[in-house]
């Protein structure tokens, strides 16, 4: 079958699966520090001076705060697993694990903190009384567990019972002010509706009340999408799950929550809660590509309906993280629209060949000392309120 990822009773081949195929055809996902040095060491702005050994060396001494990274547990893995083949390859790359597998995977790779966030979709499919529970247990056994035995080195999202606005919003409190989470973690549409919805206003205000962000993590299209964009009725393109995969990691997921961003601000999220922090990984989700096209085409019909320029609420609510896109060339995409002090660090663990691939892509990325740090681990101290 090969590898699966994340996602609810659905075949779909992991990242892994597809980066390591992308990159045997020569995309250039996922290369190692020393390959994206050696193919940009001609490029503009380069450092010709420096040799290989130079920018394996550059930066060893920083800091790394991760920013998106996964676990699960036997709960977790049951609910939204396709199969036991499917819990083996969960279990088999650690994202059970939040012990000594984990921490030796982070030692190696130089990361001095993970912030952990729940294997998607997490509980917002779970409905009712037995969502909240599920969703309690989890932040509880996250204080208990990691984030009692290493608190040096956990700190957590945390995880919210959607389909439940009002007790999200009540879970969400209780767990930063009780717990110590740095805010929570959404994994695309709710039940085929997406945090614009008036429904959950409470969540979005309690948020912005108790001033913590909340990760827009993406999630699997709704059925009614998935038959209308991604299903084929070609039942021999669809043994390798391609359908699936176009519709996550392959494309789907990363367009969904560029959409859900695009939705917040156009339907005036941010003008009735403009001290809102949301944070978007992936290296923007393909926003850097379409940044010029959404700030234009969409700022002249909004233009009376909201309170600022379209394009000014990327600027003042929103946050981006590089998790699994170790790429050069996106990261100056990226900063080429966006403040150096609204990037952060990530690895998307353990959905990656390994924490020392990000680590020693980052280091070898050719930006002032002063804008690595910021990226690394300054601006989720900032924005957290935490020290490494």
């Amino acid at each position: 079958m090969g590898s699966i990822e994340q996602g609810p009773a659905r075949p779909l081949l992991g990242r892994r699966g597809f980066v390591a195929g992308a990159a045997a055809l020569g995309a250039g996902v996922g290369l190692s520090a020393t390959a994206l040095a050696t193919r940009n060491s001609g490029s503009a702005g380069a450092d010709t001076s420096l040799t290989e050994k130079d920018i394996w060396l550059r930066d060893q001494d920083l800091k790394f705060i991760g920013t998106e990274e996964t676990f699960t547990t036997p709960e977790l893995l049951k609910l939204n697993s396709l199969n036991q083949d499917h819990i083996a390859f969960l279990t088999e790359i650690g994202l059970a694990d939040l012990g000594a597998r984990r921490l030796r995977d982070m030692d190696q790779g130089g990361l001095d903190v993970q912030i952990l966030s729940a294997h998607t979709p997490s509980v917002q499919n779970v409905p009712g009384q037995r969502g909240i529970d599920l969703a309690h247990r989890l932040n509880r056994m996250l204080v208990e567990g990691p984030m009692a035995e290493r608190p040096d080195r956990f700190q957590a999202f945390a995880t919210l019972p959607l389909q439940s606005p009002e007790a999200a919003a009540d879970e969400l409190e209780r767990s930063v002010r009780e717990d110590g989470f740095l805010g929570a973690l959404t994994n695309g549409h709710i039940t085929s509706r997406y945090l614009d919805d008036p429904r959950f206003e409470p969540v979005l205000a309690r948020a912005e009340a108790l001033d913590v962000p909340i990760y827009l993590h993406p999630g699997y299209p709704s059925d009614e999408v998935f038959r209308t964009y991604y299903r084929t009725t070609r039942s021999e393109y669809t043994k390798e799950y391609q359908d699936y995969i176009f519709s996550g990691s392959g494309l789907g997921w990363h367009q969904e929550v560029l959409v859900q961003c695009v939705r917040m601000i156009a339907y005036g999220v941010f003008d009735r809660f403009p001290r809102l922090k949301i944070i978007i990984g992936h290296m923007g989700e393909g926003l850097p590509f379409y940044y010029e096209r959404i700030a234009n085409d969409m700022g002249e019909p909004t233009e009376k309906s909201l309170e600022k320029p379209f394009a000014q609420y990327f600027q003042d609510n929103f946050w981006f993280t590089t998790s699994a896109f170790f790429q050069d060339d996106l990261l100056h995409l990226l900063l080429k629209y966006v403040s150096v002090d609204r990037v952060m660090f990530a690895t998307d663990y353990p959905f990656i060949d390994s924490i020392k691939q990000g680590t020693d892509w980052f280091r070898a990325v050719d930006l002032p000392r002063e804008d690595k740090e910021k990226i690394a681990f300054r601006n989720a101290e900032k924005l957290f309120g935490i020290t490494v």
